[in-house]
């Protein structure tokens, strides 16, 4: 499989999966540690730190970004030099924690294509099996406005 930051935008530190673990005609999985070492962790709840809810999010919607261009791959279509953007978030909803060390699973799917936008699921699991949360969202391919800082 190819390393992700070979078809991502995305690099550490805003980087949040590691490795893809398996891809469907209709979706990808991938796994993520979350290191203790993360900066996030020293004011994320000092003492009794958690994964941040949106970072989370974030490896989903990153590997939705990853099912995307692997998708375009396969079936030979070339994506223009734009980016994968975020167009909705919806139905978010948060199980179990995630704390410094754990591996996760994340899951998306394909639900539907539609006027330039794919529309997905996603979900993450502990390593163990343990639910940690689910979110709807939809993504759409473009090159952004505006330039570098």
């Amino acid at each position: 499989m190819p390393d992700v930051t070979e078809l991502i935008p995305h690099r550490p530190p805003f980087l949040f999966v590691d490795r893809i673990v398996d891809e469907r005609a209709d979706g990808l999985t991938a796994e993520r540690t979350f290191r203790a070492d993360e900066d996030f962790y020293r004011g994320h709840y000092p003492g009794s730190p958690i994964t941040p809810g949106v970072l989370l999010c974030e490896a989903v919607f990153q590997t939705g970004a990853l099912y995307l261009v692997r998708r375009a791959q396969t079936i030979g279509a070339v994506l223009d030099a734009g980016v994968p953007l975020l167009a909705k978030i919806s139905d978010v909803r948060f199980r179990n924690p995630v704390y410094p060390g754990e591996t996760v699973i994340i899951d998306v799917r394909k639900k539907e294509s539609l006027g330039g936008f794919t529309m997905m699921s996603g979900a993450v699991k502990k390593a163990d099996g343990t639910r940690v949360m689910t979110v709807d969202f939809s993504v759409a391919w473009k090159t952004p406005a505006g330039g570098g800082a």
